[in-house]
């Protein structure tokens, strides 16, 4: 499950450098940026209660 959760963290932060970096694809960027924070909540929250 971590190794699931680090792959799409880095998949996320890969679509967001590329909607920066190509002008006409910042929409990317932001959706890059939202599942982002989206899935590393997701895993401290997964983390946080598989610890319990």
């Amino acid at each position: 499950m971590t190794t699931l959760i680090i792959v799409l963290l880095v998949l996320w932060a890969v679509f967001a450098v590329i909607g920066f970096v190509v002008e006409g694809l910042l929409w990317l960027a932001f959706i890059g940026l939202v599942l982002l924070a989206a899935t590393a909540a997701w895993g401290w929250i997964k983390r946080r209660t598989n610890r319990s």
